[in-house]
C-alpha cells in the first residue's frame, strides 16, 4: 500500500456507490484526454463537457459513498487515496483512449448501461442517491444520442470509417460480460432497495445497442466466454498508469490545497 493511502470498508452499500462513481470517474479521464486532439473543434468541446458531466457524477456518488461509509472521507480522499485494488469500475472504461471510432462505440456502450441504471436509481430507497440519478440521467440521455449517432455515421459511411468501427466494436465487445455479473452487491443492492443489479438491465442494454448497430449496418459481435474482473478490483495493465496521472500531485504533497 502506498504512502497516505486509505482502506476502504467492503459493505456492499459502499461498494456499490464506489461501483458506479468509479465507473463515471475512470471514464471521465479517458475522455479528458481528447481534450485539444478532437478530430474536429465542436468535438473537441463536446468531448470535454461530457468528460466534466462524469467527472460530476463521480463527485457526488463518491460524496455519498463516503458520507454512507460513516468515516469522514470526502469525494477527494475516494478519489486520490485510495490503491489501484479499491478501485472497482468495470475494465471497459479503463482501456486506453484510441481513435475517434473506438471512444464513440464505448460511448455509446457506457451511456446505453448508465442511462438505464440511472432510469431505475430514480426509484431508490435512498434519496440522495435517487436525486443523483435525476440530474445524470440528462446527460447519459444526451451522451447516448451523440455517441450514437457517430457509431451511425462511421459504421454506415466510408471503408475507413467502417473499418475503424469494426475494429473498435470487435476489441470493446468482448469486455461487455463483466457489465452484467452478478455478485454480492448487486445482489444486496437490489435487495435493500439500493439499486438495481446491472444484471438487469441486460436485456434492455442489448436491444437498444443492437438496434443502433442495425442503424449503422454493423452486426451485433459474438459473445465470448472471457470475464474481465475490473468490478472486483482486478484490473487491466493501463489502470495503473490512469491512477498514476490522477493522483499525483495529492500523493507528492498530501493535504495540499489551493
Amino acid at each position: 500500500m502506498q504512502a497516505n493511502s486509505i482502506s476502504i470498508r467492503r459493505d456492499p452499500a459502499v461498494q456499490y456507490l464506489l461501483r458506479l462513481g468509479d465507473t463515471c470517474l475512470i471514464l471521465g479521464q479517458r475522455l479528458a484526454e481528447w481534450c485539444g486532439h478532437g478530430p474536429i473543434l465542436e468535438e473537441d468541446i463536446a468531448l470535454s463537457n461530457m468528460a466534466l458531466d462524469l467527472v460530476g457524477q463521480a463527485r457526488a456518488l463518491l460524496t455519498r459513498a463516503g458520507q454512507v461509509e460513516g468515516l469522514g472521507r470526502d469525494e477527494d480522499q475516494l478519489a486520490f487515496l485510495r490503491d489501484e485494488r479499491d478501485y472497482v469500475n468495470p475494465t471497459l472504461v479503463e482501456l486506453p483512449r484510441g481513435d475517434f471510432a473506438f471512444t464513440m462505440v464505448r460511448n455509446t456502450m457506457v451511456s446505453t448501461l448508465l442511462k438505464l441504471i440511472w432510469e431505475r436509481l430514480a426509484d431508490s430507497s435512498d434519496a440522495e442517491l435517487a436525486a443523483i440519478a435525476g440530474k445524470a440521467l440528462k446527460e447519459a440521455r444526451y451522451h447516448q444520442q451523440h455517441a450514437a449517432d457517430w457509431v451511425v455515421r462511421l459504421g454506415d459511411g466510408t471503408a475507413e470509417s467502417r473499418r475503424r468501427t469494426e475494429t473498435a466494436l470487435a476489441a470493446l465487445w468482448r469486455y461487455t460480460p463483466e457489465l452484467f455479473a452478478a455478485d454480492a452487491v448487486d445482489e444486496a443492492a437490489h435487495a435493500s432497495g439500493l439499486g438495481p443489479r446491472w444484471a438487469d438491465v441486460r436485456d434492455a442494454w442489448t436491444a437498444e445497442m443492437a438496434d443502433i448497430l442495425a442503424a449503422a449496418s454493423l452486426p451485433v459481435p459474438q459473445a465470448t466466454a472471457f470475464v474481465s474482473t475490473g468490478r472486483q478490483g482486478v484490473h487491466s495493465e493501463h489502470m495503473g498508469f490512469i491512477l498514476a496521472e490522477m493522483q499525483y500531485l495529492q500523493r507528492s504533497f498530501p493535504g495540499g490545497a489551493w
